[in-house]
């Protein structure tokens, strides 16, 4: 199929702008070689630096950036470098280190592939609940202490998954997936959002509750909010000392959400499990306690897209590039003024 720039008849000029380690891990030789079926891609190597001579000759015709992790921020001195830029299709999730405010008010439109890499993260969180909830890892660490399997007949009440009550934090992309893949199993799923309706939260089955009746009810409590100064700490002492004894906190999210120390203390005395794949500060300090404490399982910022799943962002930018190109507009557009509320 050949596309052309919106009005003009012809391919787009493109360049890629992002770090070479995440264009190597994102943008594979089969991927480029479709992005330069939909545009006039420049060549390699990909722009990580928009001060230098070769990106002024670069950006001096682009349309369309196709940015990554690493990508410097777009401001006014690079715009007036790209007279002509028009778009940018990002091929990770937030925009907010590289788009910039000179970039909306040019009217630059925006896309990210913030829809594609919340699947892995939903799946992570699912993984992790169904997990936590059997008692797992704990269990395997144990059977492998001991050699001997423990009688299954004497399992504590506490143990499974039927009728356990999941409670998310925030209703965002990431969010509504996970309440999509917990629909088939036997839990009851609580929300709290205050941009959410109670219609809304009716359509997506689950009731909407205020903060402290969320952690006070839950067996488990997945936070998926996005880090602004409003959100900061936003899971507090008071919130985590209100969970139910050896309920479950997950953290996709980041890591500065949840008090760390507030939680770190309701960890350590075992009142409560942790599963953390964001920290604050990530990482945590070599000799922090959570590290060798049995109550809490860190894994290293790994829920969101890795491996093969780098391909689906790819994918995704290739069909906003395509849908852009062709004067489609984009399906995953950002706007400034939903930024309040994005990560």
């Amino acid at each position: 199929m050949t596309v052309h720039a919106p009005g003009t008849g012809r391919r787009p000029r493109a360049a890629v702008a992002m770090s070479p380690d995440a264009a190597s891990a994102v943008l594979a030789p089969e991927s480029l070689d479709a992005f330069r079926r939909v545009c006039d891609l420049a060549p390699l190597p990909v722009l990580d630096d928009l001060s230098g001579p070769r990106a002024a000759s670069v950006l001096g015709d682009v349309e369309l950036l196709i940015t990554g992790w690493g990508c410097p921020p777009l401001d006014a001195d690079v715009l007036r470098a790209a007279p002509r830029l028009r778009a940018v299709v990002h091929t990770a999730g937030s925009v907010r280190g590289h788009v910039t405010d000179a970039c909306w008010e040019r009217g630059v439109e925006v896309s990210s592939a913030a829809a594609a890499n919340a699947l892995p993260v939903a799946e992570y969180t699912l993984a992790m609940i169904l997990l936590s909830g059997k008692r797992v890892l704990e269990r395997a660490r144990d059977y492998r202490a001991a050699r001997v399997r423990g009688n299954w007949l004497r399992t504590s009440r506490g143990v499974g998954n039927y009728r356990r009550t999941v409670g998310i934090l925030s209703a965002s992309l990431i969010g509504r997936r996970v309440v999509e893949l917990l629909r088939p199993h036997d839990v009851e799923v609580l929300l709290h959002d205050p941009y959410v309706s109670d219609a809304e939260a009716a359509e997506l089955g689950v009731e909407n509750l205020a903060l402290p009746e969320l952690f006070a009810r839950c067996d488990t409590v997945s936070v998926h909010t996005p880090l602004l100064p409003a959100t900061r700490h936003l899971v507090g002492r008071a919130l985590i000392e209100a969970m139910r004894p050896d309920a479950v906190l997950i953290n996709t999210s980041r890591g500065a959400v949840v008090d760390q120390d507030a939680l770190t203390d309701a960890v350590l005395a075992g009142r409560i499990r942790a599963v953390l794949d964001v920290t604050d500060p990530e990482a945590l300090a070599p000799d922090h306690p959570l590290w060798d404490c049995e109550h809490a399982l860190i894994t290293p910022h790994l829920a969101g897209s890795e491996g093969n799943e780098w391909r689906r962002l790819a994918d995704l930018a290739l069909a906003e590039t395509t849908r852009w190109a062709s004067g489609s507009g984009f399906l995953h557009p950002v706007r400034r003024e939903r930024l309040a509320f994005l990560a």
